[in-house]
């Protein structure tokens, strides 16, 4: 019976390893550059924070619409006010009366 002996390759030696450093660079790669990666987190706060800005200008807004409604309850209902918003709406003057309104646009005719 023959037995054959093969000498020790280099490669052998190395496969195991080198396999191992392509799967760390693919998940490494991946880690940073990804779609979940500390790039796209970065882009996520940046937006976060935009969008956090645009929730206290819209809470703002909301309040400053909620007070106008509170004045028009018939409860705390303010002749003031309601004379100013029914002219508004209805683009209504008094003859005696003049107007100056700042930031309008104004037409010509």
């Amino acid at each position: 019976m023959m037995t054959r002996h093969r000498r020790k390759s280099p490669i052998n030696r190395l496969w195991l390893p080198a396999v191992a450093f392509l799967f760390l660079g693919y998940f490494g790669y991946h880690a940073y550059n990804g779609s979940y990666g500390l790039q796209s987190l970065e882009r996520l706060d940046q937006e976060g924070e935009s969008l956090r800005g645009q929730v206290d200008k819209l809470r703002d807004e909301r309040e400053a619409m909620e007070q106008r409604v509170a004045l028009l309850k018939p409860e705390s209902l303010d002749a003031d006010v309601v004379d100013t918003e029914a002219r508004t709406s209805l683009n209504l003057l008094r003859p005696d009366e003049v107007v100056i309104s700042f930031g309008a646009v104004q037409h010509r005719p």
